[in-house]
């Protein structure tokens, strides 16, 4: 069974707005709907999961009632590795795979996610996109974290832009941070997840570095930069607005 984990547990404060960022609205339509739409259509899962805050919960969920869903509380923002922690503990055993997406992302496809949820990782897979360069609407991915790649083109770890090289930030594939995993894969290695970065979080990503360190191979599905978008300032909104059809 494949489950899938939406993230929405961020405040909207760099979009200016006292709503949660997932129902910030873009074209006046709260964000996170585009995405549920998605994955509704997918057919994948018939009740995501949503991880939200205990401040954005109950007005979340009055937004969504069109939807079948699930709600999972992070009690601490503590990063995203502590979101999917907090969601495993509401998975039932039968979940052997999980796809971990992110409710500020809209422009996510239903056959993207049917291609994630097809592929069945022995450890993870990632869904990574690539870029000409920063220039023009693509300066909007520059702070995403950057795909590292060994000489023989396999991904050997994730690295934020903050604790990313100078070298590293000249890497032009980014990571939206779509995830999916193998249950057990992931069971057994949530927990070595650590806090030793600059943002003191829980980085989802770093499970990337402990599969490598465990030589265990970890997939990726390309995807083109305008369905990779995130939202997370206001400029990034007007962009979004200027690519919906």
């Amino acid at each position: 069974m494949t489950r899938i984990v939406i993230l929405a547990a961020g405040k909207g404060t760099r979009m200016d707005s006292e709503l949660p960022k997932v129902l910030v609205p873009l074209k006046g339509r709260p964000m996170i709907k585009y995405l549920m739409d998605s994955v509704v259509a997918s057919g994948v899962d018939s009740k995501p999961l949503i991880v939200v805050s205990p401040d954005n919960k109950k007005i979340i969920s009055e937004n969504l009632t069109e939807y079948n869903l699930e709600y999972v509380v992070q009690e601490k923002i503590l990063g995203t590795g502590h979101a999917v922690m907090c969601a495993l503990d509401q998975l039932s055993p039968e979940t052997d795979q999980i796809i971990v997406l992110y409710g500020d992302h809209p422009f996510l496809k239903a056959e993207s996610i049917k291609r994630f949820a097809a592929h069945q990782p022995s450890a993870l897979t990632v869904m990574p996109t690539r870029l000409p360069n920063f220039e023009g609407w693509y300066q909007n991915f520059y702070h995403w974290g950057r795909m590292v790649r060994g000489a023989n083109g396999q991904v050997e770890k994730i690295v934020e832009l903050k604790d990313a090289s100078e070298e590293e930030r000249l890497i032009t594939e980014v990571n939206p941070g779509f995830m999916a995993f193998n249950r057990e894969w992931l069971d057994k290695n949530i927990n070595k997840l650590n806090q030793d970065n600059k943002a003191g979080e829980f980085y989802l990503t770093s499970l990337v570095n402990i599969a490598f360190d465990e030589s265990m191979p970890v997939d990726t599905i390309i995807i083109e930069p305008n369905e990779a978008m995130g939202i997370n300032s206001l400029d990034e909104l007007n962009t979004a607005a200027s690519l919906l059809v």
